[in-house]
Order: structure tokens, then C-alpha cells, then sequence
């Protein structure tokens, strides 16, 4: 007999599991049939978001269509361990490497385990995780932050993004899990997130000023690299600069416009940080950016009621769904976002 559809996420008042289910649909109508999984078909396709729609297609049960996201980026995955910084059409137009998209295909990895227990597609993707992230720890810079991108040379940039390397904080713990889990040790991984959770935690100076945007306020509560008080402190002291009532999240501190993707984040870290009636109450403000086939739009410029830009990306409906899974408790992949300082007992509790 065919297995049974897994149980969707529910958010009552919010979203049904049939509209996540639409949702998911939605992101899987952009996949091409090579299983690239970009923007929106015929748009970009970066490393990075491609890893965050497959995981939301692992949650609403598209499995093969994940790995085939999982396959695609493997099989470009550059000599150095990096991927170029954008592809259209399986080509690759913007060639630099970043160490955030070299980064995040651990986590992708280690979601998909948790939400299947396909060993196979470990095995399979462990060689590509294990380059990526020895190209990362090559990158960290003298007091712990990791370089954004590799210059010309080869040699990484001195420049250190806040967003960048909290997402790069959950990918090496990640990682640390995946090698617990293939029985491979990986020392360094382990001393460059100790260094990089530090330089996130007590160094503000390692990192370049990016204020004005809300994924730098958020990102280190969403990634588990503040916790407790330090948590709640980072919070509240952007929420009235970031948060429009009713509406959700400004991308930038200055601009009248707000974004899906950073709303339903703004969402996990709150879910993290264990206010969970604060998280639905996000989600439920960017319902706005809803369109009848279950995508969503990018944001709104709120004071011309205008929306912008002018497309729905797979990575902002991605983004609902996984706040949608770590809110409702429903996937057993949730708790990667819900719970992101329970990462480093996973392995033990996953492997029974």
C-alpha cells in the first residue's frame, strides 16, 4: 500500500493545512524538469533559496522533488566547494562565490533527514556537504566572523555579514550533526562554530554595519546563536523600528515596505525565542501577500499599496511554510526552526 500523506501544519485562523498544501503546490509548479528549483521558473536560481523551498517541499510531503532540488545543486557544485552566485536556465550569470550559499545545503540536508530518514540521500549528498563547509571554515576571518565572499584570488573577503554568518552558525551546526550522523568527525567545523558563536554573541565589530535591515536585527535569535534573555534583549530592542502592525516586517529600517520572506523569519525567531502567540501573530500579518494559487507575492510598499517587486518567489512561499511547520509543531523536522539550540542533542535523539 502507498504510504499516507504526512500531516500538513496548521495555524487555526491563519492557514488551513489545505492552504499549505497549496502552497507547497505552488512552489513545485516553479521546478523545472532538470529539478532546478529557482525564483520563479525561467527567474534566478540561487544556492541558498533553492535549499529553503526544497525543505519546504519536505515538509509538505514532495520528497522526490527535494532531492531532485538537492540533486541539481550537487551536481554544480564547483571544485572549491562553492556554488556561483546565481544560474538562469542551468547557467551560471553571476560567478562569484558567497559563503552563505556554500553554507546552507547542510541544513537543507539535515532537514530533509529529519523529515524522512532517507540515508540514502545522506550518503549521496554528504561528500557535497562535507566540501562546502571545509570552503567555509577556509573563509573564517581572525576573530571568528566568516569572510561573505571569495575574492578573485580565491582569497575570502575581509568583509563579514551579520545575516550571512548567523545562517552559517546553523549550517556548521548542521553539519556537526550530519557527520555525527555518517560517523565522519569533523574537529574543525566544531572549533569554527564555537569561534563564530562567540564573534555573534560579544563581537558586533567583526561584522559590517547593515542596521537598516531587519534580517541582521533577527537572524542570530532565528539561527540559535542568541538564546534566553540575550534573545528577548535583541528583540524588543528592534521591534518598533522593524514591525508594522498589521502588516509585518520592513525589509529596510527607512523604506515603507514590507517583505513575506522576512516577516515568516521574524516568525521562526520568535518561535525560537518561545513566544509562539508573537509568531502566529506575524504570519498571520503577511497573509496579504497571499495569491488564490497558494504563492505569495515578495512584499508591499505599504504607503502606495503597491506591491513590490512584482513577482511571487518560491522562497517567500518557502519561508511560510516553514513558520507555518515550526509554529504548529506538526512536521519532525520543526523543531530545527523552533528549536534551533536542540540541534547539537539531535543526533542522539534522532538516531533513537
Amino acid at each position: 500500500m502507498p504510504e499516507a500523506p504526512p500531516a500538513l501544519p496548521e495555524v487555526p485562523g491563519v492557514l488551513t493545512a489545505d492552504q499549505v498544501r497549496r502552497t507547497v503546490a505552488a512552489i513545485a509548479a516553479e521546478q523545472a524538469t532538470d529539478g532546478a528549483l529557482p525564483w520563479f521558473r525561467g527567474g534566478q536560481l540561487d544556492a541558498w533559496d533553492s535549499v529553503e523551498a526544497a525543505m519546504a517541499l519536505d515538509v509538505g510531503g514532495e520528497h522526490d522533488r527535494a532531492v531532485a532540488a538537492y540533486a541539481w545543486l550537487a551536481a554544480r557544485q564547483r571544485a572549491d566547494g562553492s556554488w556561483a552566485t546565481e544560474y538562469r536556465d542551468g547557467i551560471a550569470t553571476a560567478p562569484g562565490a558567497e559563503s552563505n550559499h556554500a553554507g546552507y545545503l547542510a541544513v537543507g540536508l539535515w532537514h530533509s533527514w529529519l523529515s524522512t530518514g532517507d540515508a540514502g540521500l545522506v550518503d549521496r549528498l554528504w561528500p557535497t556537504v562535507r566540501r562546502a563547509l571545509d570552503l567555509v571554515t577556509r573563509m573564517q576571518l581572525a576573530g571568528g566572523a566568516i569572510g561573505w565572499a571569495l575574492r578573485p584570488d580565491g582569497t575570502p573577503d575581509d568583509t563579514a555579514l551579520l545575516t550571512g554568518n548567523a545562517s552559517l552558525f546553523q549550517a556548521l551546526r548542521a553539519g556537526i550533526a550530519l557527520a555525527d550522523l555518517v560517523g565522519s568527525a569533523q574537529p574543525d567545523w566544531e572549533l569554527a562554530a564555537a569561534d563564530l558563536g562567540r564573534a555573534l554573541r560579544d563581537r558586533p565589530e567583526a561584522f559590517a554595519d547593515r542596521s537598516r535591515y531587519s534580517m541582521d536585527w533577527y537572524y542570530p535569535v532565528l539561527a540559535g546563536a542568541l538564546t534566553g534573555a540575550a534573545a528577548e534583549a535583541r528583540l524588543a530592542a528592534g521591534w518598533d523600528t522593524f514591525v508594522v502592525p498589521g502588516l509585518g516586517v520592513r525589509c529596510v529600517a527607512d523604506r515603507p515596505w514590507v517583505t513575506g520572506a522576512e516577516t515568516c523569519e521574524l516568525a521562526l525567531a520568535l518561535a525560537a525565542a518561545g513566544r509562539p502567540d508573537d509568531a502566529i501573530e506575524q504570519l498571520a500579518a503577511m497573509q496579504h501577500l497571499r495569491a488564490e494559487d497558494g504563492s505569495y507575492w515578495t512584499g508591499l510598499v505599504y504607503a502606495d499599496d503597491a506591491r513590490w517587486p512584482v513577482e511571487r518567489t518560491t522562497w517567500t512561499a518557502a519561508a511560510v511554510v516553514l513558520a507555518a511547520d515550526a509554529i504548529a509543531g506538526t512536521g519532525p523536522a520543526a523543531a530545527l526552526f523552533a528549536d534551533p539550540a536542540g540541534l547539537d542533542r539531535s543526533v542522539t535523539e534522532a538516531l533513537g
